[in-house]
């Protein structure tokens, strides 16, 4: 991967002369114009990289590993592949039993064939599109082919209900809705177009002139409203019509395939959304120029993984991992990218992910901390793991919340017992940044790794911890997490359409500061401990606790497979907290012994102010689909006070098992104690 360099050296140069430090990151990016001026930090409300530069996000993950017809190009000596032939999308449905295999010259035809469908459909540069796909190479494909001809793309989680993907449309106008017959789950099917019907029918915006369908295997060929051809000539603008909706093997029938276009730097690569404080969502825009360079570093830096290696993100093309990790990053420096479909466990079971790791030599994994928390509780020994050879795997990274020392210690320990060569990085960052902003930086020089932390800053990210007043706190103290402007590259440039809703829910708590929302502490060593969001804090007899820290200890039990802690109020302490337990697979407790084992261990490891109220063992815990378990959500259910299933839950009937037992709980408890 060639020469490495000490990490402290380099981030002290990204902070003290960034035009310098990203002129050089920008070298392995092909640009149509170079760029002369690196940062413009006077850009409102965010600064803006590469300003003058020019350049195509889809050239360079596709068009530029392709020479051309006639070339004597063999590959390059990292990878020693011929670059056409070489591997770009591997495709692996745990769901269906399809394999797939997309070489960078076949990859590139579908791109661009399907970029000239949208042409022919009257898509253009600025246009948005709304993609709204499962987990099939359908969904890469469109990504690519929107960023090709300047369209930009919003991707929505596939499967969101009609309400969620209503409001996502009037606040994008989308030209065009790109979905599928239907999206597959363990034990159900989740047909698409229906819910882009009512979808249509709720919004508010004008409608989009083009639905297009891919039809895939196990569903029925589902009527949609009779489509125009592909050649048919668009409306005029002073008519109203309903979209039309099109087959997608009909859309890309005799298309051309369209060339890219050259972009500037700054302009709008995709917008995704992410929940926001009032219930509207928050369209989070990525610029073409910084995104490119930023992923691209942090390809061969953070994940060390470069031409002719496979990344595995296992995530989903609707979060922001999936933008950054399967579809844009391993493409622009050369490597392998994996698209799964499927869970960690139940398809079929506890090893799935360790069957696709052995199948396809996959170098770093990336998946979320309550992806091994569920092979930890239905293999808690990891027996199923150790049947398959695993010796390809460099690095094993989590993020999307806090790997807990105990997860990390049953993953480094247990799950890897065998690798000691392989370690598992926790590392931190967030749908505005759309790479790490914490890590252990394998490509460049790897640390040594404390369990509970998510490493070191990443070069670019000028991080501190400050108090309410905006005053740095010293070393162990926990305090609101924030970066210094500019954001490196690749950080959103703005919300769509909401300057003023960017500067509100970032810019203004802390002058000159980005707010992350989350809160932790610096050690001595200047590793950052990331415990929660800031409004997951207890604040117990006037000391603010961490549901985060709580949540470590409790997890440490050997019967416990998860937790969430929430604060409960509490008339003389303010807030007490309470833990949601899941136990592991098997595990034989006695829920009062285990209440007071847990009682003991937040005592003895947090200190005796954190006096735990009460453990609830629970069969399972409400989660996002990106894994977040939603605490929110708890604090109200156990509060009685009404809430609203978010639209992002993984499994609905989880919650409303956990409403009945707390109702239930709560009913005995007022039959035992009448006023």
């Amino acid at each position: 991967m060639g020469a490495r360099h000490e990490y402290r050296p380099v981030y002290q140069t990204s902070l003290v002369d960034p035009a310098e430090f990203w002129s050089g990151a920008a070298e392995a990016i092909d640009w149509d114009v170079p760029p002369t001026q690196i940062v413009d930090t006077t850009a409102r409300p965010a600064a803006r990289w590469f300003p003058d530069a020019r350049l195509n996000t889809s050239f360079n993950a596709l068009d530029r590993h392709v020479p051309p017809a006639g070339s004597h190009e063999t590959g390059s000596p990292e990878s020693g592949a011929d670059p056409a032939n070489r591997p770009a999308l591997i495709y692996d449905s745990a769901m269906t039993g399809a394999r797939g295999v997309y070489s960078y010259a076949e990859l590139l035809a579908e791109v661009a064939t399907f970029a000239g469908a949208m042409v022919r459909l009257g898509v253009e540069k600025g246009d948005r599109v709304i993609i709204y796909l499962p987990m099939i190479p359908e969904a890469v494909i469109a990504m690519l082919a929107c960023a090709r001809i300047g369209a930009v793309h919003s991707v929505v989680f596939g499967g969101f209900a009609a309400p969620e993907l209503a409001a996502r449309i009037d606040d994008a106008e989308p030209v065009l809705i790109i979905t599928a017959s239907g999206g597959l789950e363990p034990g159900r099917k989740v047909e698409y177009p229906p819910i882009v019907l009512r979808a249509l029918d709720i919004a508010e915006s004008t409608a989009p002139r083009h639905v297009i369908v891919k039809q895939r295997e196990r569903f029925p060929s589902i009527p949609f409203p009779a489509a125009q051809p592909a050649t048919e000539s668009l409306p005029s603008s002073d008519e109203t019509v309903a979209a039309q909706w099109l087959d997608w093997a009909d859309a890309v029938r005799d298309a051309e395939p369209a060339a890219p276009v050259s972009l500037a730097a700054t302009d709008p690569l995709y917008i995704l959304y992410t929940s926001g404080t009032t219930g509207k969502p928050k369209g989070v825009v990525r610029d073409n120029g910084g995104h490119a360079v930023a992923l691209a570093w942090s390809m061969r830096n953070i994940y060390d993984v470069g031409p002719g290696q496979v990344m595995w993100a296992a995530s989903d093309v609707g979060w922001v991992v999936g933008h950054s990790y399967i579809v844009y990053a391993p493409l622009l420096v050369g490597a392998t990218t994996l698209l799964y479909e499927g869970k960690p466990v139940g398809t079929p079971d506890a090893s799935a992910y360790f069957r696709v790791i052995a199948e396809h030599k996959v170098r770093v994994l990336f998946t979320a901390p309550t992806a091994l928390r569920a092979i930890r509780r239905e293999d808690p020994t990891a027996a199923l793991a150790h049947h398959y050879d695993l010796s390809s795997l460099r690095a094993l990274f989590c993020a999307g919340e806090r790997l807990d020392p105990a997860t990390y210690e049953w993953a480094a320990e247990v799950l890897l017992a065998d690798r000691p060569d392989c370690p598992v990085v926790d590392h931190w960052w967030q749908t505005e940044t759309g790479w790490p902003i914490c890590a252990n930086l394998l490509g460049l020089q790897q640390l040594p790794i404390k369990a509970g932390s998510a490493s070191v800053p990443v070069p670019g990210y000028r991080l501190r911890v400050l108090d309410a007043e905006g005053n740095p706190v010293a070393a162990g103290t926990e305090g609101n997490i924030v970066i210094g402007l500019p954001l490196p590259p690749g950080a959103l440039s703005g919300l769509w359409h909401d300057d003023e809703g960017y500067i509100r829910s970032y810019l203004s708590a802390y002058p000159g500061h980005y707010l992350t929302g989350d809160s932790g502490y610096f050690d001595e060593d200047g590793y950052l401990y990331v415990l929660g969001r800031s409004d997951d804090v207890i604040n117990m007899a006037g000391h603010r606790l961490s549901a985060g820290s709580i949540e470590a200890a409790i997890a440490g039990h050997p019967a416990v497979a998860e937790c969430a802690v929430i604060g409960m109020p509490d008339e003389l302490k303010g807030h007490r907290p309470l833990a949601y337990v899941v136990l592991k697979a098997g595990a034989q407790v006695d829920p009062e012994q285990l209440r007071a084992e847990l009682i003991q261990r937040v005592r003895d490891q947090i200190g005796a102010i954190a006096t735990l109220h009460d453990a609830v063992v629970v069969a399972a815990l409400p989660k996002t689909r990106s894994g977040k378990i939603l605490r929110k959500t708890l604090r109200q259910i156990t509060a009685g006070e009404e809430f609203q299933t978010p639209s992002t839950i993984e499994d609905p009937a989880v919650l409303t098992a956990l409403v009945d037992q707390i109702t239930l709980a709560r009913e005995d408890s007022a039959s035992e104690n009448p006023a």
